[in-house]
């Protein structure tokens, strides 16, 4: 993405941000490269979009606000209300890969729990799950069996995660995995807060036939503190129709196949 002509600033923070998001954090040099200004003009577009909570300055670059050092909120009833419309759409679209006799399993989250309530009238279907609100709204869904992975509990997510967890995955075949994350990017992948869940999503990624992950485009370019998986390794990516033009594109590069759900 580079500059085709001057800009003046408001035109040059946008861009700045736009690239941002793509890349999650970049250095002063690289941002004069692509905007063709000074090292003391990149320098001033970063005070000024620092001042107004957009970005924060790390050692030689910056980064989004919200990225590395500031993960999304954890606990459940403040994740909740975020995004309702978006998450909505998201799932209604997720349920649409469900077919009568599936193995699938739902992430812990908010997202994935709003699949739920697309999976009545589905056939002899199973549903694996570390996510005890997805167990719980499941108890009211006829032709549906449920499994629990166990593990340790996070009060605050009310999920589980861990070894144990990871165990139960291993001994099932997926036939769909729906993977949730509160920070994904093309040059970071997925990424999750603790290695607990890390080695619970890496377990159903590895028992799964297909993965697709589940995030709206808020989500995107945030980096939370380890590594899932790079976005190459998923099957199909659902998201809000909001996501930038130019993101669109490069995840399609990746070979990955992307789904937009129009939450309007």
């Amino acid at each position: 993405m580079e500059s085709t002509g001057p800009l003046i600033p408001e035109q040059r923070h946008q861009r700045v941000l736009q690239l941002l998001r793509r890349d999650g954090v970049l250095s002063t040099r690289a941002l004069t490269d692509y905007l063709g200004v000074s090292h003391m003009t990149v320098r001033r577009d970063i005070a000024a979009l620092e001042a107004s909570g957009q970005v924060v300055s790390v050692q030689g670059g910056v980064r989004l606000a919200g990225t590395a050092g500031q993960v999304p909120p954890q606990e459940r009833r403040q994740r909740a209300v975020l995004e309702l419309p978006r998450k909505r759409a998201i799932a209604a679209a997720a349920a649409e890969l469900v077919t009568d006799g599936m193995v699938i399993y739902l992430d812990a989250g908010t997202t994935c729990e709003s699949v739920v309530p697309h999976l009545v009238g589905r056939r002899d279907l199973t549903v694996v799950t570390n996510d005890f609100y997805a167990v719980t709204a499941l108890f009211d869904v006829p032709d549906v069996a449920v499994i629990h992975t166990g593990g340790a509990v996070d009060k605050e997510s009310a999920s589980s995660s861990g070894r144990l967890a990871a165990a139960t995955l291993s001994a099932i075949n997926l036939d769909l995995f729906f993977l949730s994350t509160g920070a994904w990017s093309i040059s970071r992948g997925v990424s999750a807060p603790t290695l607990d869940k890390v080695d619970l999503k890496r377990a159903a990624l590895a028992s799964a036939t297909s993965t697709v992950l589940l995030a709206d485009s808020t989500k995107y370019g945030t980096t939370s503190k380890f590594q899932v998986a790079d976005l190459e390794e998923l099957d199909m990516i659902i998201t809000d129709a909001e996501l930038s033009d130019d993101t669109r594109k490069r995840v399609e590069d990746l070979g990955v196949e992307l789904r937009l759900a129009d939450f309007g």
